[in-house]
C-alpha cells in the first residue's frame, strides 16, 4: 500500500519525511517537481509532477492519497480515491462537499480522514479529552452549565511592530478576515460580521500566564456535537476562535478600515496588493523562529461556581526541528496515515477521531513537538 503525498508546501515537509523515515513506500507529488526535490531528495527519488489523470494511472486499493494542496483539491481527490478503493486524509476542514461523500465512502470501504493538523486537528484531540474526562469525573452533572473555549494562533516568537509575520501569503489571513462567525455567548447564538467586532482577552494559562488578543472564527456551533455535548446540556458559552498577540487590533485597524471598503474586482486586485505589501514587510526571516499558542478550555459550574475547570494548554516555537507550525500541521497528518493504514478507523468521512487509545497516543506525540504541554487544573 502506497501513500501518494500531493502537495510539499511549507507546513508538509516535516510529516512527509517521518513517513518517509519509517520506511512507508512515500510517492511524492507536487506541482514543481525541483521545489520538492530541494526539501526531499537526500530521501526519496519517487517525487513526480502533480497531474490528477497521473495520480489516477497509478493509484491502487488500500493506498491513501494525502492532499496537502489548495482546498480546491481536496473533493476531487477523494473522489479519485473512492473511485480506486483508496483512502485519503487532510488537514482541512471538511466542507459540504466532501461530508456528502461519507455513503459512497462507507460503500466502498474506505477511509476519508480531515481536520487532522494543528487547528483543525490537534484542537479537536484535546476537546476530547476533555469532554471524556469531565464526563467521567464526580462533578459531571447533565444540569451543570458548561462553557468552552478553544483559541490557536500562529504568533511571532519575538513580537514586531505589526504584532503579526507571515510564513506564506498572506492573502488568506485578509480573505479570513472578511468572514463571519457564529458562537455561544451568554446561552445565545452570537453572530458577527468580521472578526475586529468581537475581539476580547483571554488569559492563557501557561506556566507565566499571558493574556492575548482573541476573537470567534467560522460557525462554532456545529462543533457542540462533534465534541460529544448533549443537546440538553446547559450551553453557557461556545467558542472556537483565533489567537493573537496583544496590540494586533491596533496594528491591524488601518487594515480593517480598508477592508471593510473592498468590493467587486478592484477590491480583489487591492487585496492581492496589500497581500503583497504585508509579504514583503512582515515575512519571517530566514531561520527566524515562529510560535504557537493553543487553549482548549472546558468549565462546569452549578449554581454560578465552578465545580470542574481543565484547559489543555500547548506552547510551541521554531528551533532546530523547524518551524512550529510544520510540525504541528503535518506530522498530524502522518499519524492520521497510519492509521488508516492499520485499520484503527472506520469507512466513512472523519475529523480528527475521538478514540481514547488515538487521542491519547497522539496527544503524547504532540507532547514531544511542543515545547510546552499541560492540562491545568484550576479546581485543583
Amino acid at each position: 500500500m502506497t501513500i501518494h503525498w500531493c502537495g510539499t508546501g511549507l507546513s508538509a515537509i516535516p510529516g512527509l519525511r517521518r513517513l518517509i523515515e519509517a520506511g512507508h513506500p512515500v510517492t511524492v507529488w507536487n506541482r514543481t517537481v525541483e521545489k520538492a526535490r530541494a526539501e526531499l531528495g537526500d530521501l526519496t527519488d519517487d517525487i513526480r509532477a502533480f497531474d490528477i489523470d497521473a495520480l489516477g494511472a497509478v493509484l491502487a486499493k488500500g493506498d491513501v492519497v494525502v492532499s496537502m494542496l489548495p482546498g480546491d483539491w481536496h473533493v476531487p481527490l477523494a473522489e479519485l480515491a473512492i473511485s480506486r478503493g483508496a483512502n485519503f486524509v487532510s488537514s482541512s476542514y471538511i466542507a459540504p462537499e466532501m461530508r456528502a461523500l461519507d455513503d459512497r465512502a462507507r460503500a466502498a470501504g474506505v477511509v476519508l480522514v480531515n481536520e487532522m493538523g494543528l487547528d483543525p486537528g490537534i484542537d479537536h484531540l484535546m476537546a476530547h479529552e476533555l469532554v471524556a474526562d469531565y464526563r467521567a469525573s464526580d462533578a459531571f452533572d447533565a444540569g451543570n452549565h458548561l462553557s468552552f473555549i478553544s483559541y490557536c494562533g500562529g504568533i511571532p516568537k519575538h513580537p514586531n511592530p505589526f504584532r503579526y509575520k507571515f510564513s506564506w501569503s498572506p492573502l488568506g489571513v485578509l480573505k479570513a478576515l472578511r468572514s463571519p462567525s457564529r458562537s455561544i455567548r451568554d446561552y445565545a447564538p452570537l453572530d458577527v460580521a468580521r472578526p475586529w467586532d468581537a475581539i476580547s482577552s483571554y488569559t492563557a494559562p501557561l506556566p507565566t500566564p499571558e493574556s492575548f488578543e482573541v476573537y470567534p472564527n467560522r460557525d462554532s456551533l456545529p462543533f457542540k456535537a462533534q465534541y460529544h455535548f448533549e443537546d440538553h446540556w446547559p450551553v453557557k458559552e461556545f467558542v472556537r476562535g483565533t489567537l493573537r498577540l496583544n496590540g494586533w487590533a491596533d496594528a491591524w485597524a488601518p487594515v480593517f478600515r480598508e477592508i471593510e471598503t473592498l468590493k467587486g474586482p478592484e477590491g480583489d486586485a487591492r487585496l492581492k496588493e496589500m497581500s503583497d505589501q504585508f509579504w514583503a514587510e512582515n515575512a519571517y526571516d530566514e531561520g527566524e523562529p515562529d510560535r504557537v499558542v493553543l487553549c482548549v478550555g472546558l468549565k462546569a459550574e452549578k449554581d454560578g461556581k465552578p465545580v470542574w475547570h481543565k484547559t489543555y494548554v500547548m506552547d510551541a516555537w521554531g528551533d532546530e526541528r523547524g518551524t512550529a507550525m510544520a510540525r504541528l500541521v503535518s506530522i498530524p497528518v502522518s499519524l492520521a496515515v497510519e492509521a488508516v493504514l492499520n485499520r484503527e478507523i472506520p469507512a466513512g468521512v472523519h475529523a480528527a477521531p475521538s478514540d481514547p487509545k488515538l487521542t491519547r497516543r497522539w496527544m503524547a506525540e504532540v507532547d514531544r513537538l511542543a515545547q510546552h504541554l499541560q492540562i491545568v487544573d484550576h479546581c485543583a
